[in-house]
């Protein structure tokens, strides 16, 4: 994924670096580098992006995503993105 398509998918899902970076196991610093260019999600990361870049179109996704992040933790938001990702197959 090139930076722009980081930057955009993490916009389109309404979160901070941060909480972008909890998804990924990645510091909100790395979230940074991964927008500027300097560094590159490994090949894990990708997967899970091009899947969640699948869902991020949904808005009930983006509208509960943070909230989730928040209040239950990593794993049901990865959860939540990646059964909203397999339906639109």
């Amino acid at each position: 994924m090139t930076r722009e398509q980081i930057l955009e998918l993490r916009k389109k899902l309404g979160l901070t670096q941060a909480q972008f970076g909890k998804l990924f196991g990645a510091h909100p610093i790395t979230v940074v580098r991964w927008e500027s260019g300097e560094y590159q999600p490994n090949t894990h990361q990708i997967m899970l992006m091009e899947n969640f870049e699948k869902s991020a179109q949904d808005k009930e996704v983006q509208k509960t995503l943070a909230g989730i992040l928040i209040g239950a933790g990593v794993a049901a938001a990865l959860f939540l993105l990646l059964k909203a990702a397999m339906k639109s197959k």
